[in-house]
């Protein structure tokens, strides 16, 4: 099993991890952090060190709340770290949603659009389907960031997370996007609950029915701080405590059929899938 994407074409046979580099000032976990060019490259830089295998670079936060970012400030804030990441021979994502945000930085040279409206915002699926390698990772999502928490979904979350998910993927193919450019994401904390969260991972064997890879990001999300009854559960500022639980998370994810996993804490996350490694 492999994922094709605009430079590299990634093997899925051993688990994929990959790096958030988040260009932002206000993401939940490390916001502000790497908000300029010079600390986002070097965060980078670290993560490759660390085993990162995919470096995926976004500009807009999309934690719970968050309000829509200006075209012209996402640019700025991702084009110059997109610019510099791509020098470093690995796969490049950007997580963005904007079609006009695609279209830059697949033209200067990134190899996967990870996007959490799954390319519903006007012009998004067309954007992508006009760079035949372009990778793509398809998330869903209940409601929008600024109000998904207000009012998360209800009933049966695996079937209605893989019916949404099942169609992005069709509507995608139907545009001429191979199959083996699309990897789904079932949107952990993406207008859900605590149960429903962990619900998905339960029964995230379920999602591999739609015959697509899966990617999880359960990387310091809250519903892991709610569980694991760490002090900082009702926060949303960084969020060291979140560690242990966040790699035992990715772990059970890659068990249950997850290929990618994308973390912050890449080194942990790496010494504990070569222990996987080691079982089987």
């Amino acid at each position: 099993m492999f994922w094709q994407t605009a430079r590299f074409k990634i093997d899925l046979e051993r688990p994929c991890v990959m790096g958030i580099v988040n260009v932002t000032p206000d993401s939940f976990s490390d916001g502000g952090q790497y908000a300029s060019s010079s600390a986002a490259l070097r965060h980078c830089e670290q993560l490759l060190t660390d085993g990162a295998h995919v470096l995926d670079i976004g500009g807009e936060s999309s934690r719970p709340g968050a309000l829509p970012l200006p075209l012209a400030d996402e640019l700025a804030r991702v084009l110059p770290v997109v610019r510099g990441a791509i020098r470093l021979g690995v796969p490049v994502s950007v997580d963005t949603s904007k079609a006009q945000v695609m279209q830059a930085v697949l033209d200067i040279g990134a190899d996967i659009i990870n996007d959490i409206w799954a390319l519903r915002q006007p012009g998004a699926a067309e954007q992508v389907a006009r760079y035949p390698d372009c990778g793509v990772c398809l998330m869903h999502m209940h409601g929008e960031p600024s109000t998904m928490q207000a009012q998360p979904m209800q009933g049966d979350v695996v079937a209605q997370v893989l019916a949404f998910l099942q169609g992005r993927a069709l509507a995608l193919r139907s545009l001429g996007v191979q199959s083996q450019q699309i990897v789904l994401d079932p949107g952990i904390g993406f207008g859900k609950t605590v149960a429903q969260n962990f619900n998905l991972l339960a029964r995230q064997r379920e999602l591999l029915a739609a015959g697509y890879p899966l990617l999880t990001g359960w990387s310091r999300k809250s519903s892991l701080a709610a569980i694991a009854g760490t002090p900082d559960a009702r926060t949303q500022g960084p969020a060291p405590s979140r560690l242990i639980p966040s790699v035992a998370a990715a772990l059970l994810a890659v068990e249950r059929g997850a290929c990618i996993v994308r973390v912050h804490d890449v080194r942990e996350t790496v010494q504990a899938l070569a222990v996987l490694a080691a079982t089987r």
